[in-house]
Formats: C-alpha cells, structure tokens, sequence
C-alpha cells in the first residue's frame, strides 16, 4: 500500500464497516459472502491492507452499493 493514500484506505475501511453495518451484516458474514477471511475484512476495514478492486466490487454487490459509494472521501 502506499502511505501517501492512507487517508483514501481509511475512508474506504469505514465507507465499508458503515454499510456493512447498515446491512446487518457482521464482518464475519461479509467476509464469507465475498470470499475472504474474518481477518482480512478486519484488516481492510481498518486501513491495514491494501484491497484489489475485484474485492471492492464484490463488497458493494454483496452490500447492494456503488463502487462510488465505497470510495467516497468525506470530509
């Protein structure tokens, strides 16, 4: 990852813990969903990985969001 985007991953991490949460899903569930360990979600919800993009898709279709949604900077 690089560490001049980390703001960007971090907003990303809650964008997905935020609707994921909205869903009622816990980060178990959506992990399985997507195909990824409990581990793994954790580690994207919090800005300590890197994630591909086939992930961020797979996670908005499971959480019936855009893509968009996910990458949106809040300020």
């Amino acid at each position: 990852m690089d560490i001049s985007q980390l703001e960007k991953y971090k907003q990303l991490g809650l964008n997905i813990a935020y609707y994921r949460k909205q869903a009622g899903l816990s980060q178990l569930e959506l992990a399985e969903l997507v195909n990824i360990s409990r581990t793994h979600m954790s580690r994207i919800e919090t800005a300590d990985c890197a994630v591909s993009l086939d992930i961020v898709f797979a996670i908005s279709d499971k959480l019936h969001v855009s893509p968009s949604a996910l990458l949106e900077i809040r300020k």
